[in-house]
């Protein structure tokens, strides 16, 4: 089956020249618009968030981006349209890269094709990479089967079950579509392999059946990031904000709560919110950090110029004089 080309730039609605904070920040905009927690239409909302996350997986990731724009719209001219041989040469088989078709992993087929995980092993044969002998034939091993799916930070937090459906070839030229129901266990890790024994390729001759890899992919949120169990937020203050202090409203993945800046807060502190991370092993949750970034305005009224020169005039604050 044909795998459609993606246009990250057009979903995540930025020119192909735009630099990495815009990305970022186009990112940001629209995962707020279409997270499942606050789109109005959940499903629709959820699919919507899962193209944006992937558009941001490849353009957020220098080389991924680098990868995909030598890639180009016109991937598919020289290779007599198989996916998965562009960029890796003609003598690739292209049934380790197609015939493993996934759903329900939040990522496209296009992904999975450049970006994602091997999905035929190249060759391998099962985890073991051995031949059994019975009699005249020689048994072979299937090959294991990896793809990637997302998951949310609320699945993460919560865990979940997902549907995930693999169509597989089956004979020499039929094939077969099965569908899986795969827990999401709470704390689940970035880059952890979640594994579906004896489903991936069928073995030929009694060999055994290889197995089925779904690797997690956290998906990004539009205000927190993930640092093992730990969760960051940045906390932008303005000056005033800093010296005074202030009550600040911080997103969490259990809903908003209230913060309190102490006053003389500087840029760069963190401030800790107990428990509202992601699972650790032992059952407890990670922490929440607020990371302080003091913002100052680019341009001022005449009115609130003179009240920053009286400011200056008055204050005894000598940032650069030594202690």
């Amino acid at each position: 089956m044909p795998i459609k080309y993606k246009d990250y730039y057009e979903t995540l609605g930025v020119a192909r020249t735009a630099t990495p904070e815009e990305i970022k920040q186009a990112f940001r905009k629209l995962a707020r618009i279409h997270h499942p927690d606050v789109a109005k239409n959940k499903a629709a909302g959820e699919a919507k968030f899962k193209e944006i996350n992937e558009a941001y997986e490849v353009l957020g990731d220098p080389e991924k981006r680098r990868r995909y724009d030598e890639l180009g719209p016109n991937w598919q001219d020289d290779t007599g349209g198989m996916p998965g041989q562009a960029r890796a040469g003609r003598g690739r088989n292209p049934r380790n890269a197609s015939d493993f078709e996934f759903g329900g992993t939040g990522f496209s087929d296009f992904f999975e094709s450049f970006f994602g995980g091997s999905r035929g092993g190249g060759g391998s044969f099962g985890e073991s990479g051995q031949y059994f002998d019975f009699g005249e034939e020689v048994a072979q091993a299937g090959r294991d089967v990896e793809a990637d799916i997302m998951v949310t930070l609320e699945e993460a937090l919560r865990g979940s079950m997902r549907k995930v459906t693999l169509r597989r070839p089956q004979g020499d030229s039929g094939e077969k579509t099965d569908t899986y129901k795969v827990r999401i266990p709470p704390g689940v890790r970035e880059g952890q392999r979640i594994r579906l024994a004896g489903q991936g390729g069928e073995g030929s001759a009694g060999g055994h059946a290889g197995d089925l890899y779904l690797r997690v992919r956290l998906a990004r949120h539009p205000d927190l990031t993930v640092k093992g169990p730990d969760l960051y937020f940045d906390l932008d203050l303005a000056p005033w904000e800093g010296v005074l202090g202030v009550r600040a409203k911080i997103p969490t993945l259990d809903g908003a709560t209230s913060l309190r800046v102490p006053p003389g807060t500087t840029a760069g502190s963190q401030l800790r919110l107990r428990g509202l991370g992601l699972p650790r092993e032992d059952g407890s949750r990670g922490d929440l950090y607020a990371v302080v970034r003091i913002q100052v305005p680019t341009s001022v009224s005449a009115q609130e110029r003179v009240l920053w020169e009286k400011l200056a005039g008055a204050s005894a604050f000598k940032p650069r004089q030594a202690p």
